[in-house]
C-alpha cells in the first residue's frame, strides 16, 4: 500500500523554502496553496480542492465570504488599531453586539483561541478567591484527560499527550486531569472545596472527534453548579454553527459561566476570539489586571460582527445539521471495513481507520489529496472530516465519492 504523490517543482520550491527558514514544529500534506473560495482551496498549480479541514473549523463560513471580506477591507482602509488605551468607536458596539448575540453582561476580547483559554483561566481563579472564597493560591481547575485547549506553557501543563507537554515542564499546578465523559469521576473531583472552574470541549477536536454520552454536558452544569464551580466551555473549534448549533453545548441546552470562542469569529481572516461571562465573574479584574495590545482592535470589532451576522444570516446551524446527517450516512454506505467508527455532530465528524499500517490514515490523506480532497490525521489513525459550512449536498456526495475511491488504496 503506498500512494503516489504528486508534487510539482514550483510547490516544492515553497515546500523547500519552510523546510530550509521555518521551525519544523508542523508536518503539513505537501500541497502549496494560494487561494481559497467557499468550499474550496487552489493550489499554486491552479489544481482545486475540498477543504475537509476548514482551518480547524476557522472558516465555517467559507473560504473569503464576500462580506466577511468586504468588511476587512471598509476597515482596513481607516482604522486598525488603537491599543486599549483609548476608546474606538467600534468596541462598545461589537461588545453589545457579541453579549446580546449569546447572552451575556460582558466580553473580554483577545486575539487568539489560546488567549481566550489563559484568560478564562485566569476568571476562574479570580472568581474562586474574590467570590467563592478560596485560599489564596489554593484554587484548582477540573480538567479532561485527551484534552486539547492550545500550546501555551499553562495550557500544556494539564495535557495528557505526550508531544504537547514532553520536556517543557516544569508545569503549572493547579489543575485536576479527569477522564472525558465520566460524571463520577468530576462529581468525585468536585468535592474539593478549592475547585472553582471545570474546563471541557463540549465535543474533544483534537483528540478525533469524541462525543460524549447524551446528557454529560447538561449533568456536568448542574454537578457544577450545586458545587459552587464555574462551567467553562471551549467553544473554540466547536461553537459558531459547526456542530449544527451556534454552540455545541446548545444540544443540551447548557449555559456556560464562561464561554471561550475563536476560530471562525473572524470567518478565518484574523485571530480574533472572546470570552464572554456575567458581571459577577467578570467584574472581578479590574484596570490594568489583564489585557492584549490587539485585543477588541476595531479592524477585529467590524469582522467579527460581519462573521457572526453571516452565520445568522445563511442559517449555517440548520446548514451543518442536515448535511452532517447527510455526510455520516453516505460514509456509513461506503460499507467499509477500513472505517471501524464514523461519529460526530453537525460537521465536525471524524472516521477512524483500521488497518495494520499505522501510517494508513496518513496515506488514506495523501491519497484523497491526490483526487481532489483535504483532510489531515490526527492522533494517527483518525481523520477529521470538517468542510466549510456552506457546502452542499451535491458536493457532500461528490466528496464521499472521493473517500470511497482513496480508501481503495488501503486494500
Amino acid at each position: 500500500m503506498h500512494t503516489s504523490v504528486t508534487v510539482s517543482a514550483n510547490s516544492q520550491r515553497y515546500i523547500d523554502l519552510e523546510e530550509k527558514f521555518g521551525a519544523h514544529n508542523y508536518h503539513p500534506l505537501p500541497v502549496v496553496l494560494e487561494k481559497g473560495e467557499g468550499v474550496f482551496l487552489y493550489d499554486i498549480d491552479g489544481k482545486r480542492y475540498f477543504d475537509f479541514l476548514s482551518g480547524y473549523s476557522a472558516v465555517n463560513q467559507g473560504h473569503c465570504h464576500p462580506k466577511i471580506i468586504a468588511a476587512l477591507i471598509e476597515q482596513a482602509q481607516k482604522l486598525t488599531l488603537t491599543s486599549r488605551a483609548f476608546h474606538s468607536n467600534l468596541l462598545g458596539e461589537y461588545e453589545q453586539y457579541i453579549t446580546s448575540y449569546f447572552g451575556y453582561d460582558k466580553v473580554l476580547p483577545m486575539n487568539t483561541g489560546v488567549e481566550a483559554v489563559e484568560t478564562a483561566i485566569k476568571l476562574a481563579r479570580r472568581w474562586g478567591y474574590a467570590v467563592k472564597g478560596i485560599e489564596d493560591q489554593k484554587a484548582k481547575i477540573i480538567v479532561c484527560a485527551e484534552n486539547f485547549h492550545g500550546r501555551t506553557s499553562t495550557v500544556i501543563s494539564f495535557s495528557t499527550d505526550p508531544s504537547s507537554y514532553a520536556k517543557f515542564g516544569p508545569y503549572m499546578p493547579g489543575f485536576k486531569v479527569i477522564p472525558y465523559n465520566d460524571l463520577a469521576a468530576l462529581q468525585d473531583a468536585l468535592k474539593d472545596k478549592d475547585v472553582c472552574g471545570f474546563l471541557v470541549e463540549p465535543i474533544q477536536g483534537e483528540a478525533g472527534v469524541v462525543v460524549p454520552d447524551e446528557g454529560f454536558l447538561s449533568k456536568a452544569k448542574q454537578y457544577c453548579k450545586e458545587a459552587n464551580v464555574l462551567f467553562i466551555a471551549d467553544e473554540i473549534q466547536t461553537g459558531l454553527c459547526r456542530t449544527g448549533k451556534l454552540l455545541a453545548c446548545d444540544h443540551e441546552n447548557v449555559h456556560p459561566d464562561i464561554l471561550i470562542l475563536g476560530k471562525a469569529l473572524s470567518g478565518g481572516t484574523m485571530p480574533v476570539s472572546a470570552v464572554l461571562a456575567n458581571d459577577e465573574i467578570m467584574l472581578t479584574i479590574k484596570p490594568g489586571e489583564h489585557g492584549s495590545t490587539y485585543g477588541g482592535n476595531p479592524l477585529a470589532c467590524h469582522v467579527a460582527i460581519t462573521a457572526l451576522q453571516v452565520l445568522k444570516d445563511e442559517q449555517m446551524s440548520e446548514r451543518a445539521e442536515k448535511l452532517g446527517q447527510q455526510l455520516r450516512k453516505e460514509l456509513a454506505e461506503l460499507n467499509s471495513p477500513f472505517i471501524s467508527l464514523i461519529r460526530g455532530k453537525g460537521l465536525l465528524n471524524a472516521i477512524v481507520i483500521n488497518h495494520p499500517n499505522p501510517d494508513a490514515a496518513w496515506e488514506l490523506c495523501l491519497e484523497m489529496k491526490e483526487l481532489g480532497l483535504l483532510a489531515k490525521p490526527t492522533h494517527g489513525d483518525k481523520i477529521r472530516l470538517a468542510p466549510p459550512l456552506v457546502i452542499t449536498e451535491q458536493q457532500v456526495s461528490e466528496s464521499v465519492e472521493i473517500v470511497r475511491k482513496s480508501l481503495e488504496i488501503l486494500k
